[in-house]
Order: C-alpha cells, then sequence, then structure tokens
C-alpha cells in the first residue's frame, strides 16, 4: 500500500501512540481535585475564623471605650476635687483665703475643661446673634445693632465643635 493511498482522516499509526502523558486518569483527576478544595476549604475556614476574632476584638475595644470615656476627663477633676475637700478641712480660715483657693480651684477647673475640649462660649457684646451657639433670653433696647449679643448671663460650652450648653444672653432689639 502507498502512503499515498491512505485517506486522510484515517488515524496514522505511527503518530497515534500509546496514553500520553497530558491524559490523566479520572481517578487521578479526582484525587487531585480533593486536595485541592481540602486546601482552598482551610483557607476559607481560616480567614473565616480570623474575620470573626477581628470582629469580636472590635466589639471589646468598642466596649472599653465606651466604659472608660470619661476617665481622662475624671482624672483631670481629681485636682478640683482635692482642694475643695481642702477648703472644706479648714473652716477656720480667712476670707481672703478661702477666696485665694477658690480662685486657685477655679483656674484648676478651667484648665481641666480646655485640657478635654471644653470650651467657653462667651460672646462679647456686639457679636452678632448665633442660634447655634446662643439662646437669647430677651430682647433689650440698645444703642448697636439689632440682634447683636449685649449681655451674657451665663455662659455656654463647647465640646470639640458640639454645642453642650448654649450660652444665655441678651439682645439687642430692632429700632
Amino acid at each position: 500500500m502507498n502512503p499515498n493511498d491512505i485517506p486522510a482522516d484515517h488515524p496514522n499509526p505511527e503518530t497515534a501512540a500509546s496514553p500520553s502523558a497530558e491524559a490523566v486518569a479520572p481517578e487521578a483527576q479526582l484525587a487531585d481535585l480533593q486536595a485541592k478544595h481540602a486546601e482552598v476549604s482551610d483557607a476559607y475556614l481560616r480567614a473565616k475564623a480570623e474575620a470573626e476574632n477581628i470582629r469580636r476584638r472590635s466589639e471589646e475595644e468598642i466596649s472599653k471605650a465606651r466604659k472608660f470615656a470619661v476617665e481622662s476627663f475624671a482624672e483631670s477633676l481629681l485636682p478640683v476635687k482635692d482642694s475643695l475637700e481642702a477648703a472644706i478641712a479648714m473652716p477656720d480660715a480667712p476670707v481672703d483665703k478661702v477666696l485665694e483657693g477658690v480662685h486657685a480651684t477655679l483656674r484648676q477647673l478651667a484648665s481641666a475643661l480646655e485640657r478635654n475640649k471644653v470650651l467657653e462660649i462667651n460672646p462679647p457684646g456686639g457679636t452678632k446673634f448665633d442660634p447655634h451657639q446662643h439662646q437669647a433670653i430677651s430682647m433689650v433696647p440698645a444703642e448697636q445693632e439689632a440682634n447683636t449679643v449685649v449681655a451674657v448671663l451665663q455662659k455656654g460650652y463647647l465640646i470639640s465643635d458640639r454645642v453642650l450648653r448654649p450660652a444665655l444672653v441678651t439682645v439687642a432689639a430692632p429700632k
């Protein structure tokens, strides 16, 4: 037989080798896929456990932050309390000494508030009335522009940028 007489779609006995190295038995493929599945499953379980641990630690940290949020503030107020107790312990102190101690205690308190970002709202006269920081108690006739602060009846306070208590003020009435 002439090699030219062999049909083109007929397999060539010389090129048709026994099972090639590329062809893998189904049992080997299954074992390989099971090993990969076990590996991916293990990685998934580890990642899930890590995420759960992070969530739990975060909840604990938030809980502690809430529980001890005032710790720094309370710590800065302790010297004020100590000063007041010391003043009470000396009932026979002369008035000028008591007044001196009250001023020193007030400075301690102001310093503690300032360290903890509690700032005064004490607008000077003539300041434009700000309803976000001031509470008008009354309108009074005054020789200044309308809707401006005439007097502060009680100071207000901010914590950072949030109003803790608005300043109580009288406001100039329109002329």
